[in-house]
């Protein structure tokens, strides 16, 4: 059982509310608005900061949303130096995976935590490299038949079916997921908008 302070996490994503509840948090949801276009000359890992702090930023800005410490993150597939979004249909789905077939490549995920009451911020990225086996036509095919590449970036997702596919991985599993809660829990409890641990008596 954890103590929590207003926190909020200003995201739609199913995968990382999922894994702040695996942790006994408590927190509410509200998906943000943010503008998420790149801006010129911004690097991928700036990009997925400068973006979660502006997920943060933007649902706490909303005066009908309650909350004290709001949480932004953003997550995306590099294939050496281009960003794989979501797959719009079949055949850019397996033009992805083709692409990381037999191959290494990284998952950047930038997350901030945005202090309604201090108006302070605070960010940072975690990255880790992912290498898949070489995949056939009839593992693609298969896969894509499915259905679960369609709302990933990358187009798999490594708690799915799609871990199949996944030879290794060096760094944070749950950054692959979609949120470092390893990096994110630790940020948290330094600002004191969690306790994962109450010391009894509290």
């Amino acid at each position: 059982m954890s103590t929590t302070f207003d926190l909020v996490l200003a995201s739609a994503s199913p995968r990382r509310s999922e894994l702040l509840r695996q942790l006994g948090l408590n927190f509410s949801v509200v998906p943000s608005c943010a503008d998420e276009t790149e801006l010129p000359g911004e690097t991928p890992a700036q990009h997925v900061v400068r973006l979660s702090g502006d997920k943060a930023r933007e649902v706490a800005a909303r005066s009908d949303v309650p909350g004290r410490w709001f949480l932004g993150s953003d997550t995306i597939v590099l294939r050496d130096t281009t960003i794989l979004g979501k797959p719009q249909d079949a055949e850019a789905a397996a033009a992805m995976l083709r692409s990381l077939s037999g191959r290494s490549h990284e998952v950047l995920s930038g997350f901030a935590v945005y202090d309604r009451q201090s108006d302070t911020l605070r960010s940072d990225l975690s990255r880790t490299e992912v290498t898949f086996k070489p995949l056939t036509e009839e593992e693609i095919a298969g896969y894509i038949a499915s259905g679960e590449p369609f709302d990933k970036a990358g187009a798999y997702a490594i708690q799915g079916l799609g871990a199949f596919m996944v030879r290794r991985i060096s760094g944070s599993y749950s950054n692959v997921v979609g949120l470092p809660l390893c990096e994110v829990i630790a940020t948290l409890e330094d600002l004191g908008a969690i306790r994962l641990f109450p010391i009894a008596g509290d």
